[in-house]
């Protein structure tokens, strides 16, 4: 069985991953290789020293290691957006409630995700920004600074609200910004150009993996409630169902990332990286693989085989 090595950093991935990972093994004859890289400086250096073969988070810092020669190919996106929810107090009723207020924003991520968002509400010289570091709210916990009355709203990932909200504050519906997003993936060139067949099929049990998770829930969560459900460290079955269910929202099965999610996802780089400025972001991307299966019918046949089992 051929194999690839899939490196990851966040547990909050592993329900995606380990469906790819059986997929490809159930299917497609590919053997995953699961591989937690939880240093950031570890992590980015592993495609790059040999320790992975693909990543599927964190892509921004590839435009800058492109900027200095890298050759490198992202070539599968398949989130929908940035898939945060807005928290707030109970008075505020409409985005124009947060005007003279300050967001608190986690600076891992893409905190500059903010001030796009901003940007297109119309309020980027009307809301401030406070960067809240995790070590000092807890994971995810910026939403405290919210309760505190220090900030207005907060962003959060939806799979740690539920604390927010029981603690008084409550979600406003706003629109989300188009970014790459999570579950993106990336490889270097030579490594794709090296092994396209193999590619192809990694892309096939991605897809696949997505496909199941959105149209064969009941399966899909086997699969999860095992290793992710250890990693995740959830003990509790209808947690996991609840964090699952937030993960397959946030998810398409045909993994194209869109114009404007490139564009922003591109600009966030820049704003980290600001070497990277100046490049087309389109030359990192290679999307043949998906087209290819697109256009042979792949991804219509599996969603009229999945959904027939609903």
């Amino acid at each position: 069985m051929r194999t690839i090595r899939l490196a990851y950093r966040d547990d909050d991935r592993t329900p995606v991953i380990f469906c790819i990972k059986e997929m490809a093994r159930r299917h497609y004859d590919v053997d995953i290789d699961v591989v937690k890289i939880k240093g950031t400086e570890d992590y980015e250096a592993a495609l790059f020293d040999g320790a992975c073969d693909v990543i599927i988070e964190h892509l921004e810092y590839l435009f800058d290691e492109a900027a200095k020669g890298r050759k490198i190919t992202m070539f599968a996106a398949p989130s929908t957006g940035g898939g945060l929810q807005l928290v707030v107090p109970s008075g505020v009723e409409e985005v124009s409630d947060l005007r003279g207020g300050a967001m608190a924003v986690r600076s891992s991520g893409q905190p500059h995700a903010v001030t796009l968002w901003l940007r297109m509400m119309g309020l980027e010289n009307d809301v401030k920004t406070v960067i809240v570091k995790d070590s000092e709210v807890g994971r995810w916990g910026q939403w405290k600074k919210v309760l505190s009355g220090e900030c207005i709203a907060a962003f959060m990932s939806p799979l740690y609200i539920p604390e927010a909200l029981k603690a008084g504050l409550k979600m406003l519906v706003v629109p989300d910004v188009p970014i790459v997003g999570h579950f993106a993936q990336a490889c270097l060139s030579r490594f794709a150009e090296e092994n396209p067949e193999l590619l192809k099929d990694y892309v096939r049990a991605g897809i696949h993996a997505v496909c199941l998770m959105l149209l064969d829930r009941p399966h899909a969560l086997e699969i999860v409630s095992k290793e992710p459900m250890k990693r995740l460290g959830i003990s509790d079955r209808k947690e996991l169902e609840r964090q699952f269910d937030s993960i397959m929202s946030s998810l398409k099965a045909r993994p194209y990332p869109t114009p404007q999610a490139i564009a922003n996802s591109y600009e966030i780089a820049t704003l980290d990286y600001p070497a990277a400025a100046g490049m087309n972001p389109m030359c990192l991307w290679n999307l043949r693989w998906v087209k290819e299966l697109d256009d042979e019918g792949f991804i219509d046949g599996l969603v009229e085989k999945l959904s027939k089992k609903r």
